[in-house]
């Protein structure tokens, strides 16, 4: 498929050196820029996330989660990092079940997990950067010091889920008592305090100094059961990959307590089906993806969890018999009914970026507080938004994904790669909270299936069978009539409020090393290369 000049969209991006894709041009000319003060893959990708914590500040910040995944091209060797904080030790579900509660509410205290991001920035810096860490981080510090033009998707989510602020969160993230609007500048200084204390003194600083002591006595004063132990114990944990093939291609996804075998799942089920021979938006191929996705997904919410607490039964869900039985559930005319129900929250937002240098060392990371403006409660000194990615536990007695202190709740978080060894390798992600495991491999069969370039796979109308309402929301670039045989199929159909997620990729070509880029209309980012 070739780009249309005359229509919506844009071609992808082409470079032979280093190349960025991400949701916000600021963090794309980050990356590029360390880049060139010699700096890989891994200090651009770091650079670039902290500075987007400053440019979309209802998706992401320092009181976040990260989750990375580098290939080495001249290897082909995967490393994972799982940057994931726990609950507080001293917090789990009997106490929250005594109260009456039946899950855990987005804007409680107890929904604020250990903050896992600086300590996996400073992992990845140390352990696989060329750079120092205040070099990393100089950039985000000079955005958060002098002030980032707010963009107009920024614009509507401050718009929306403003409200949702809550204490010094009103404080720091709000203008005037009311949400920032497009064009208008949002200055973080406090943060960039923070920063330069991180700077100087490491992840330390941050987990057992000033910065501490602020996130804590905030959490405290609102009723928190944290304690400066569970700030000192967070470490990043490397683990290692996992994969499948689809058609030839190998999707690699990081293990629980991530949902990335979900998305294995989904591949899987699809690759029984000849997906090419249906229309790529029509009635058909929507329908396969969202049986698909309610198979899958009803499976993630009753075995997948905290590895360090659990046996998962990893094996057997991603084995071949398995994948073959549930496909041959699906009726390929008619919508099922079955949906393991899910009392926790469901992730909303987050923000993504890719990087690969002049190496061949390629970077997939993701990086989220959760929910818009995570918890809505902020520190009172140094204005750290703190997620409340504990919404995502389970209050279920015995379930897997339950809460008990020091565990890490099931993830919907995942950085992708798609490769062919010998042919290409592409890091990958596809935002929209509980939509990335469909999106992954959505984004993978485009590309797949139907040949799709990089810029046209991302670009393709959306669909999600939301396991948590059971309406089946599409994008309005599907007709009136695929939503009309939807319809005589048997789902629920409502048309999406707005685009769905977001997603950023880089092909890089094992033979010539040329990266192809790109990035999602759905947010105001870029692919940029030199």
């Amino acid at each position: 498929m070739s780009h249309d000049y005359q229509g919506p969209g844009r071609a992808p991006m082409l470079a032979s050196n280093a190349m960025c894709a991400t949701s916000h041009p600021f963090a794309a000319l980050t990356a590029i820029d360390i880049i060139k003060q010699g700096g890989n893959a891994v200090d651009a990708a770091v650079a670039g996330a902290v500075v987007l914590g400053f440019c979309e500040p209802a998706m992401t910040g320092l009181g976040g989660d990260v989750f990375a995944l580098i290939h080495d091209s001249k290897t082909g060797k995967n490393i994972g990092l799982n940057g994931s904080g726990r609950a507080p030790a001293a917090l789990n579900a009997d106490f929250l079940r005594n109260q009456g509660c039946e899950s855990v509410a987005l804007n409680s205290v107890h929904s604020v997990t250990v903050p896992g991001a600086v300590n996996a920035f400073e992992h990845l810096v140390s352990g696989y950067g060329r750079l120092d860490l205040a070099t990393v981080l100089a950039p985000a510090i000079a955005h958060a010091e002098r002030g980032v033009p707010v963009h107009r998707r920024s614009a509507i989510d401050w718009e929306t889920f403003g409200e949702r602020l809550q204490a010094s969160g009103r404080t720091h993230f709000l203008k005037d008592g009311r949400p920032y609007r497009e064009g208008e500048i949002f200055a973080a200084p406090a943060q960039a305090e923070a920063l330069r204390l991180v700077a100087r003194g490491g992840a330390d600083a941050f987990y057992t100094g000033p910065i501490m002591e602020d996130i804590l006595a905030t959490l405290r004063a609102a009723g928190g059961l944290h304690s400066a132990e569970d700030f000192a114990t967070t470490a990043a944990t490397e683990v290692t990959p996992i994969r499948r093939g689809y058609r030839g291609h190998d999707l690699v996804e990081l293990p629980p307590n991530g949902q990335g075998a979900t998305a294995l799942m989904i591949a899987g089920i699809l690759e029984r089906f000849e997906i090419d021979r249906l229309d790529p938006n029509g009635a058909e191929r929507v329908h396969l993806e969202a049986e698909a996705t309610r198979l899958a997904y009803s499976a993630r919410n009753r075995y997948l969890g905290d590895p360090d607490h659990n046996e998962l039964q990893l094996d057997e869900l991603l084995s071949e018999d398995t994948i073959d039985r549930l496909a041959a559930s699906i009726d390929p005319r008619r919508a099922g009914t079955d949906m393991e129900p899910r009392l926790e929250a469901l992730h909303r937002d987050t923000v993504y970026i890719t990087v690969v240098d002049d190496a061949g060392l390629c970077v997939s990371l993701i990086y989220s507080t959760f929910w818009p403006f995570g918890s809505g409660l902020a520190s009172e000194r140094y204005g750290i938004s703190l997620q409340n990615r504990g919404a995502g536990f389970s209050l279920q007695p015995g379930h897997v994904n339950e809460l008990i202190g020091g565990r890490r709740p099931l993830h919907t978080l995942i950085p992708g790669l798609l490769e062919r060894k010998g042919d290409y390798a592409m890091p990958f992600g596809v935002m929209g909270g509980p939509f990335q495991a469909t999106g992954h491999a959505h984004l993978v069969s485009n590309l797949v299936d139907y040949g799709m370039d990089i810029q046209q796979a991302i670009e393709s109308p959306r669909s999600f069978l939301n396991i948590a309402t059971g309406v089946l929301e599409i994008e309005r670039g599907f007709s009136d009539a695929t939503a009309a045989q939807l319809s005589e199929m048997g789902h629920k159909v409502s048309r999406a409020a707005i685009g769905m997620g977001g997603a950023q990729a880089i092909r890089r070509d094992a033979k010539t090393g040329l990266l192809t880029g790109g990035s999602d209309s759905r947010k105001d980012g870029v692919a940029l290369g030199v």
